[in-house]
């Protein structure tokens, strides 16, 4: 009788080392879903916190002044060709815009319709022209702005910031083939 109850007594005891080592096992399995979790929300606004706001602001207020440039490309250019890119100018840079503005949003960074400065001089500049003359300033711009926006975008691939760095990266083809028909103007 006496190792019946040492029995019971050491089943009851064995089970409470269990049951507690189950809780244990429970409370570290949750305590590492916790510090898991808390780690992806610092992760998350590391991430949000590194973004690239000056770049982004910077070519969203470049896309507002391509596309203003290439509508007076197509209402005051003479050449077909010269119309035609600005109606590119207007499709292109207006869609990336809206891909800017969609990342502008997730990370809190205010989106404009304004134009750079650059891009409100050379849009008077242009105003101010007309017929042959418009076309050739209109080329000439085109060219240096396009050389200018690939090597900042050539730069942004670089960055720290994986999400402007991929848009940089998925961008420069198009600014390429902006600048071959720059060119070809």
């Amino acid at each position: 009788m006496k190792n019946v109850v040492l029995t019971a007594m050491g089943a009851v005891l064995l089970l409470g080392a269990c049951s507690r080592s189950d809780t244990s096992e429970s409370n570290v399995d949750e305590a590492i879903a916790i510090e898991n979790t808390a780690t992806d929300m610092a992760a998350d606004t590391t991430a949000a916190g590194t973004i690239d706001s000056a770049f982004i602001t910077d070519a969203i207020q470049g896309d507002n002044a391509e596309v203003a440039i290439g509508r007076l490309a197509q209402t005051q250019g003479t050449s077909e060709k010269v119309k035609d890119f600005g109606r590119l100018l207007v499709e292109d840079h207006g869609s990336h815009k809206q891909e800017l503005a969609t990342l502008a949003g997730t990370a809190g960074v205010p989106v404009t319709d304004e134009p750079s400065a650059e891009g409100k001089a050379n849009l008077k500049k242009l105003k101010a022209l007309s017929g042959g003359e418009f076309d050739k300033q209109f080329k000439a711009m085109m060219i240096e702005d396009h050389t200018k926006d690939i090597a900042k975008y050539e730069k942004q691939t670089a960055s720290s910031d994986a999400q402007t760095a991929a848009l940089a990266q998925k961008t420069l083809p198009v600014l390429r083939k902006h600048l071959a028909a720059a060119n070809e103007l």
